[in-house]
């Protein structure tokens, strides 16, 4: 199965991939790599511990993933050209006494492991913010090593 065969199983579908809102670009590809610009999400807004659960950050971390990976489809063409997920960082917009942001993080984790098996275990940062663009609760960036062009 295809990663968009797996998303299509779990009932998932990839958003329209987001446009840059300032001076630079979704991704930037250099040889085999693929470094993205952070993504947020439009449906969770506020600060985890406060406005939000631990459980609405993990579907937020995730709904963010979902972001990303229709920005990296754009770029590639196919998500089956993702040879391994490097590494991610998870920006958590959270309150100075919230410390779990790995549990957040987990949710934008769980999936890419979900569509990618063992391609898909990556290093992983997970820190808490003070304040994101638009008071969204997430915000993720991503390193993929992917297929290289054969033109």
């Amino acid at each position: 199965m295809t990663p968009e065969d797996k998303l299509s199983a779990l009932g998932l579908t990839l958003p329209k991939p987001r446009q840059a809102v300032g001076t630079y670009v979704g991704c930037v590809r250099t040889g085999n790599l693929l470094f993205t610009a952070g993504q947020g999400v439009d449906e969770y807004h506020g600060k985890l511990g406060r406005e939000l659960t631990v459980e609405e950050g993990y579907l937020a971390a995730r709904q963010s993933m979902l972001n990303l990976l229709a920005t990296v489809k754009q770029e590639i063409g196919e998500l089956s050209k993702v040879k391994r997920v490097v590494k991610i960082l998870g920006f958590v917009n959270s309150t100075e006494e919230f410390t779990a942001q790995p549990q957040v993080m987990n949710g934008a984790s769980d999936l890419l492991v979900e569509l990618f098996g063992e391609k898909g275990r990556h290093g992983r940062s997970a820190v808490g913010m003070a304040q994101l663009p638009n008071n969204t609760a997430v915000e993720i960036e991503m390193i993929l090593e992917i297929e290289e062009d054969r033109g």
